[in-house]
C-alpha cells in the first residue's frame, strides 16, 4: 500500500476567525485568513510535516482533495522539490462532507488499499505505520487521556471527539460522534479518539460512501460510511491501539503551540 489521500478541502472557518489574542507572523496572518489550514507556514507550510511523516512510514503516491478555488495548494505541490513523493490532485467541487471528499479521489485510488488523513493534522509515525502493517482495513484509535496529556488540543476539544466501540477481539464496532454521558459510562477504557486516520480499501469504500444519505448537516461522512461497511457489506475494520499524540491546526490558537512542537523538524518530500 503506497497511497495516501489527503483531506485538503475544508473551508476552515474557525481558522479564519480573529480571536484578537493569538499573536501570528504577518505571514502567518496572511495564511490563516484564507482559511487554507494546510499551508500556515512555520520553517516550512504545516502540511510538508505532515506528508515528510507519510513518506517516513513508507507512502510514495500522495492525492490532495482541493477546492476549486485552492490555486495556492495546486501551485505549490506542483512545483515544490520532491524525492520521496508523486502528487496527484482531486477536486471536491462542494464541501459536503469527509465521504464526498474521498469519492472525489475515486480515479487515483482504483481498487486499491489506501490511506486517509487530514491536512490539519500531524499524525505521529507510529500511527501511519501500524495501519501500513494491517492486512486490511483499520483506524488507529488514539488513547483520549493520552491525547489531553501529550497533544497540543485542549482536553475540552479531545473530550467533544469521537469515540470508537472497539470488540474484545480488536475489531471496531461503531465510531460514536458526540456520545453522551451514559454511554461513555458504559464503554471500557481506555477510551480510543477517532481523528480521521484510516486504513480502507476502494473495492468497497466507495460503494459504502454512495450508498450513505447525508447527515443532519447535509454532509456525507466517511464515519457513516465506515459503519455502511461494517454493517451491511461485512467488512471488518482493525482497531489499533494507540499512546501518541496528534498535533491539531484548527484555529489560530493553535498555531504559537503548534509551532513549538514542529521545532527542529525536517522536511523531506
Amino acid at each position: 500500500m503506497n497511497k495516501v489521500v489527503v483531506l485538503a478541502r475544508g473551508l476552515g472557518k474557525r481558522m479564519r476567525q480573529d480571536d484578537g489574542g493569538s499573536a501570528l507572523r504577518s505571514d502567518q496572518q496572511r495564511q490563516a485568513e484564507t482559511g487554507v489550514k494546510a499551508l500556515v507556514p512555520f520553517d516550512r507550510p504545516f502540511l510538508d510535516y505532515v506528508l515528510t511523516v507519510a513518506a517516513d512510514a513508507g507512502f510514495e503516491r500522495v492525492c490532495l482533495v482541493i477546492g476549486p478555488e485552492h490555486d495556492e495548494i495546486r501551485k505549490y505541490y506542483t512545483e515544490v522539490e520532491a524525492q520521496r513523493l508523486q502528487f496527484e490532485f482531486a477536486v471536491q467541487t462542494d464541501p459536503r462532507g469527509t465521504a464526498d471528499a474521498v469519492l472525489a479521489a475515486q480515479d487515483f485510488v482504483g481498487d486499491d488499499d489506501f490511506m486517509v488523513i487530514n491536512s490539519d493534522n500531524h499524525y505521529p509515525l507510529e500511527a501511519l505505520q501500524s495501519m501500513r502493517a494491517l492486512d486490511g482495513p483499520g483506524l488507529p484509535c488514539f488513547e483520549r487521556d493520552a491525547l489531553i496529556e501529550m497533544s497540543n488540543i485542549p482536553a475540552e476539544r479531545i473530550t467533544g471527539f469521537a469515540v470508537v466501540e472497539v470488540s474484545a477481539e480488536g475489531d471496531m464496532l461503531r465510531v460514536h460522534e458526540k456520545p453522551d454521558p451514559e454511554l461513555l459510562a458504559r464503554l471500557p477504557r481506555p477510551l480510543g479518539v477517532s481523528m480521521n486516520c484510516w486504513r480502507l480499501s476502494g473495492d468497497h469504500i466507495f460503494a459504502a460512501c454512495h450508498a450513505i444519505e447525508p447527515s443532519v448537516r447535509d454532509e456525507l461522512e466517511l464515519p457513516t460510511a465506515v459503519q455502511y461497511a461494517i454493517d451491511t457489506l461485512g467488512i471488518r475494520f482493525r482497531a489499533v491501539p494507540l499512546q501518541a499524540p496528534v498535533l491539531d491546526l484548527t484555529s489560530r490558537t493553535d498555531i504559537d503551540q503548534v509551532g513549538e512542537r514542529l521545532k527542529g523538524l525536517s522536511v523531506q518530500l
